[in-house]
Parts: structure tokens; sequence; C-alpha cells
């Protein structure tokens, strides 16, 4: 039989998984898989297992928020040859999963993640040693997907990032940081950064408005620079959730690479959890690094560019 590992994190979202479990269980049996289930039982758990445990299956399901998906590829990655990965999304925003199109939907998105195409996917390289799958950033709002916790992500919800982002406006920090990709060099105080491989952030589809594909090596970076008057950071919020204008606080470009250098030491946000404190940090798209599994393109899709890429099935069941 083929062999799959089940990661899953039960206390993600509104807990959903608890209910549908066995439902889950009983169509990859029928689809002939022999399944390992692992629950996860602290952080960081997931990556542990992916690693000691995901170069012995064919397959790796793991099920839960972005979060445990950033987990369970920070395991996956250290191997060699890692397997395919399978994503059952149940957390309160589910950012990546809305870029890759998979089903909300959990039955769906188990059937997905053994029958779905194989798509390679870019990983992010923190600092050498750690990753992310679709954002690391500092400042503004970062804190908000860490610091809130989980049983209110459980009851309220994608609403419950915005409560708490809107309580952070009234103390926003600055950071005099230097920013160096290709031959450029940005020194400014900025008061939110981020580096992304996603068409959503923090459940906002307008919040990353340039193209973006998800395996062309390249990420999509926002700066913001400190704002000196509320109607300058009114502007920001607008240019930000409402739409595309000229502005002078905000820089975007696209970049394979980049360094972050700061006086002191700035606190990072990988994938919604807590990345660490550094006063310097360099950043490496990973191009290709892992394959997931993903619904195929309807024909409406494909004339619109689907992920801006054509999917190509690399794995015959």
């Amino acid at each position: 039989m083929k062999r799959m590992l089940f990661i899953v994190n039960p206390r993600s979202g509104r807990e959903q998984i608890k209910t549908r479990l066995l439902e889950i269980l009983d169509l990859f049996s029928r689809e002939g898989w022999q399944v390992q289930v692992h629950i996860t039982q602290s952080p960081k758990d997931a990556t542990a297992i992916a690693e000691k445990y995901g170069g012995e299956h064919e397959l790796v399901v793991c099920s839960g928020g972005d979060g445990t998906l950033n987990e369970v590829i920070g395991g996956l990655v250290e191997l060699e040859k890692p397997p395919l990965l399978g994503y059952i999304p149940a957390g309160s925003t589910n950012d990546y999963a809305s870029s890759l199109r998979i089903p909300r939907d959990m039955m769906e998105a188990a059937a997905n993640a053994v029958a779905g195409n194989p798509f390679s996917i870019d990983i992010g390289q923190f600092c050498q040693k750690q990753h992310f799958v679709y954002i690391a950033a500092f400042g503004a709002f970062t804190e908000v997907s860490y610091q809130t916790p989980q049983d209110k992500k459980n009851i309220l919800g994608h609403q419950a990032y915005i409560l708490e982002g809107v309580k952070s406006l009234v103390s926003l920090k600055t950071y005099l940081m230097k920013v160096e990709w290709d031959d450029e060099v940005l020194e400014e105080e900025f008061v939110f950064g981020m580096v992304t491989n996603t068409i959503s952030v923090g459940g906002f589809k307008g919040l990353v408005t340039q193209s973006v594909a998800l395996n062309d090596g390249e990420f999509e970076v926002l700066l913001i620079r400190r704002p000196r008057t509320p109607i300058d950071l009114s502007n920001i919020i607008s240019y930000m959730f409402l739409k595309e204008e000229p502005n002078d606080y905000v820089f975007k470009f696209k970049t394979r690479k980049l360094k972050f250098t700061a006086e002191t030491p700035v606190d990072w946000v990988l994938d919604g959890e807590f990345g660490g404190s550094f006063k310097e940090a360099e950043i490496v798209n990973l191009k290709e690094r892992m394959d997931i599994l993903i619904q195929p393109p309807k024909p409406e899709q494909e004339t619109k560019g689907f992920l801006s890429m054509k999917i190509e099935k690399i794995v015959e069941k």
C-alpha cells in the first residue's frame, strides 16, 4: 500500500478537524493509503515529526493553519528528497491555501490532498536556519498573529486579527534599517515591512498588488516608512486596503534575495508565528523547493493565467 504521514493540529481554527477526522481517514483508506497519524503536541512538534518520518512516506498531509503548514515544510525541506505534500487548511485565515485555491471545505481539501496535481512552490529561507512559506514580516500588525490567543482566534476567526490589529495603531513603533537587494540600498525609518510569496495576507487579497507567481524564484517586497502626520497614516492605510495610488511612504519591488540591517534587534514573524529577534536578517528564495498537491485549474482560470504559470503533473498516480 501507499504510505502517508498525516500530521494534525487539533487546535487550529475552530477545531473542526475533530469532528471530521474519522471521515477524512476513511477517505484516505478508500483511496488505498496506509496512514500514520500524528497529533501535534507542542510548538515545532510538526517540524520534528515531518523531518524524522517524512522520508519514509510517499505523501505527507497536514491539517492546520498557516503556522502548521510552515512547521511541516520546515521539517520536509531538510530532507534530500521531500515527499509530496497535501494540505487541509483549518486555520483562521488560511492565506496560503487561498493563494493556491485549495478548497475551504475539509472533505474537498482532503480529496485534493490525495488526488490533486503536484505543483512546485518557492520556499523562503530566513537567516539560513529557518524557513517560511508565504510571508516574513516585521512592524505594525505583525505581532497580532502570534500574540492573539488561540481561543480568541477560534471564537472570532478572522475578526480576531482585525480587532487586535486596530489596537496596534495607537502605538506605532519605528525601525531604522538598511535594506539591500540586487544593486539597490535603501535606508529609512520603517513602521512595517513584508517579504511575501502569496496573493493573500491576513485574509486580505489587496495587500500584495504586484503580479504574483508562486514558483518564479522571486519575492514581492513591501516596505512602509514612518508617517509624519495622522493624514499620512490615513493615506497609507487607504493605499494598502482600498486602491492603488502613488504613495511616497510605500516602497515595492521584487527580488530573489535581500538583507535587512538594523541598529537594534527587530522582531520577525514567519507565516504568522514568532520567528525571533535579529539585527541582521538575510532572506533567500529557494525556487520550486517543494511539491504540493493542488486542484487543476478550470478552463476559465487557465485563460486568466491561474497562479501565473502552467501546472504540470510530475507524478502519476
